[in-house]
């Protein structure tokens, strides 16, 4: 047999086996997924509520996040992080001094600019400070949003049902996330844009959401970036044993699952409730915004000696992690073995009598099914799922479509894993935080600033000013990582703020709903929702 012939034979049997775990896979997760049962909500007035949001350079979307925030939550505590901003964001925070929900932990160099993980641990660190020593941890609960995040109004009801914190098995939670649209598309961009953020979307409540219903079965839910909730008793202990809760990889969402895994407690994923975000809707920022995550993920191996020794983690939890920990490598292993098989496939239909038409009916049309069942298949059923499960709007017409971009969207992945082998092979591991559209709109100078609102709500942390990390409450001066600010200052009110880079926001202060509401008290109520337009005018 000759040697083409006995490469080409390897080759695809290498591509089959690659090809039948992946749909093995895809097949558990959708399985499990369309099974997955909803859950009552509770009463969320038992918990202390506190929210993180990391800001570098967000000055063009944090106002109105916290707008948002302190109307529909009006009893939660916010602390913001100015890492080291330069655009104006520690004017936008200061704007917020007089309402004492509003907490802002200053960074500045060289201590700033470390990362996500770093901000996290500034903000923890500060907070267990300012926790009354009387307070029951277990019933305090820390969230991480992004600056600019929509959270569900009810995030709070349905994440104490019995489920999640209503379990006191429960140490930490992870929502839902969707994707909008909230920056107009560059020029020239504007169908590809919107059919990105569609994909976005679809990315998250549709396959990423079906891996944690798996998770939910192994006992691995994996924690995000966005809408994470954890205990403060929790956090309590991996700063006892680790010095931080958050560490240095760049996927510190996931590597901070792995450390309450490892410290032998339950993580779980909420699909009764959301938070939206912001989609990509330019390729290059998309494909950066992936190679930090397949970055961070390959960085995380080195936790799988643990895992695997672990007598805390199950052996199906241990299974699935090890699965996710391998994907990158699986990818990088698949590059080359399917452009092998492409190479060695041309060849031999070069020789082939009669070229491409003698293959093709001597039996080389028996390829395309098979590329349709294991390549494309795979990605196009999520088009389906998503409107079955969240957007029943669409025609069936337009999700197979959406399925079949899934397909072609799937190699911006493919992508964005090489790029992380480089950067791994380079040592390269500093945070590139992702631009977002609307840093880049021109905006006004001059934005009004909030009124101070009277304090409500309960929170364990509640004074008359911002706190600072290294001294006592100050009148208006933002927490700081190596001590109090200096000077006093007076709370802002209704002054006129500066922002240099602020964009036009309009009238309308929040996006079309990312969901139908439900009833209050029934977040478990599946409502057939109408169209949802995923962009949101400002």
């Amino acid at each position: 047999m000759p040697v083409e012939i006995q490469s080409l034979a390897v080759l695809n049997t290498a591509a089959f086996l690659l090809c039948v775990y992946f749909c093995a896979y895809v097949l558990s997760i959708l399985v499990l997924h369309l099974r997955t049962p909803r859950s009552q909500g509770g009463d969320h007035t038992g918990f202390d509520w506190h929210i993180v949001i990391p800001c570098r350079n967000e000055a063009s979307v944090i106002a109105d996040t916290l707008h948002r925030l302190l109307r529909d939550l009006p009893d939660v505590t916010v602390w913001c992080v100015d890492d080291a901003s330069d655009d104006g964001t520690d004017a936008v925070l200061q704007s917020f001094s007089g309402d004492p929900r509003v907490r802002v932990v200053s960074r500045r160099l060289p201590d700033a600019v470390l990362g996500k993980g770093a901000a996290l641990n500034a903000a923890w660190q500060t907070i267990e400070r300012h926790l009354p020593a009387d307070v029951d941890p277990e019933r305090v609960i820390l969230g991480v949003l992004d600056a600019d995040s929509y959270l569900d109004p009810r995030c709070r009801s349905a994440l104490a049902g019995p489920r999640y914190f209503g379990s006191i098995s429960v140490a930490a939670v992870q929502v839902e996330v969707r994707m909008i649209q909230c920056a107009r598309p560059t020029a020239g961009m504007g169908r590809l844009a919107r059919l990105l953020v569609r994909l976005q979307d679809m990315e998250f409540r549709a396959p990423i959401a079906a891996m944690q219903s798996l998770r939910r079965y192994t006992a691995s839910v994996a924690m995000g970036g966005n809408g994470q909730f954890t205990r403060v008793s929790l956090l309590k202990q991996l700063a006892a044993e680790h010095g931080t809760p958050w560490h240095g990889a760049l996927l510190e969402d996931f590597e901070l699952g792995l450390h309450i895994l490892l410290q032998g407690s339950r993580t779980e994923y909420c699909a009764e409730s959301w938070v939206a975000q912001e989609a990509l809707t330019r390729i290059r920022p998309l494909i950066r915004q992936r190679t930090r995550w397949a970055q961070g993920s390959m960085q995380c191996g080195r936790y799988l000696a643990a895992v695997l020794h672990s007598r805390r983690v199950s052996n199906s939890a241990t299974l699935e992690i090890a699965h996710f920990l391998a994907a990158p490598w699986f990818q990088l292993l698949g590059t080359p073995v399917y452009l092998g098989c492409l190479a060695v496939l041309g060849w031999y239909v070069s020789r082939t009598p009669g070229g491409l038409t003698g293959w093709w009916t001597a039996g080389g049309w028996g390829v395309l099914p098979l590329i349709v069942v294991f390549g494309v298949l795979p990605f196009a059923i999520w088009g389906l799922v998503y409107r079955n499960r969240s957007e029943p709007h669409l025609s069936v017409s337009a999700a197979i479509g959406l399925g079949v971009s899934h397909w072609l969207y799937s190699y911006v992945q493919s992508v964005a894993v090489w790029f992380a082998f480089a950067r791994m092979l380079t040592s390269r591991s500093e945070w590139q935080k992702t631009a977002r559209d609307a840093d880049q709109t021109p905006a006004p100078d001059d934005v009004a600033a909030p009124p101070a609102p009277a304090a409500t709500g309960t929170g364990s942390a509640r004074t008359a000013g911002p706190v600072t990390a290294a001294g006592p409450v100050t009148a208006a001066g933002p927490v700081t990582a190596a001590g109090p600010v200096t000077g006093s200052g007076t709370a802002i009110g209704t002054a006129t703020v500066r922002r240099p880079h602020y964009r036009p926001r309009g009238t309308v202060s929040v996006p079309q709903p990312p969901v139908q509401p439900t009833p209050f008290d029934r977040p478990d109520v599946t409502v057939r929702s109408r169209k949802r337009d995923l962009t949101c005018t400002k």
